[in-house]
């Protein structure tokens, strides 16, 4: 005879009885539908940051050519640009906090009072700068969006600091 595998509802009691008196999770029946909206925000949200970034980098490596400038003040210019879009982009992860933490289950910060925008915004610059400073925690509908953003600011950064060095290596050729 062959013995039955616990079905679905053996594990949630299982989960809830391990999470007892535990606040931050919730454990509920439309969970699938809960990760598929963080699936779906998450994957919207890396490839619009990525397309961004190019289309930014793109447009500033033309301006900068065909700029005539001296090459401090492009230098200057093309730094305090690659901040703006660095900042857009992170405002674009903390809007998806925000949709997410409102439409999951389970989601939100945990770890301090998160009174609004301006907390998911710097929740969302830690994550990105990979600085995180672990006062605010994601929990579980956001996780994977933090999870993402994280790879996802480290690789936008690093392409951010190889353009930037291509400018100042061609500026030292100069002179």
């Amino acid at each position: 005879m062959m013995a039955r595998r616990p079905g679905r509802q053996h594990y949630l009691r299982v989960a809830a009885l391990c999470c007892a008196g535990t606040p931050a999770i919730a454990l509920a029946a439309d969970e699938p539908a809960s990760a598929t909206a963080s699936v779906a925000v998450t994957v919207l949200l890396v490839l619009v940051a990525v397309l961004l970034h190019y289309e930014a980098l793109a447009l500033l490596t033309r301006s900068f050519s065909m700029s005539s400038h001296p090459q401090r003040v492009r230098i200057a210019g093309l730094v305090l640009s690659i901040v703006a879009i660095h900042a857009l982009e992170i405002g674009l992860f903390g809007f998806g906090y925000v949709l997410l933490a409102g439409e999951t289950v389970g989601s939100g910060l945990a770890g301090g009072p998160v009174t609004g925008w301006a907390d998911y915004f710097y929740f969302s610059a830690t994550v990105y700068t990979t600085l995180g400073f672990g006062d605010l925690t994601p929990l579980a509908g956001l996780r994977l969006l933090t999870a993402a953003e994280s790879i996802t600011g480290l690789v936008l950064i690093t392409w951010s600091a190889s353009l930037t060095f291509l400018e100042m290596q061609r500026h030292w050729r100069e002179q």
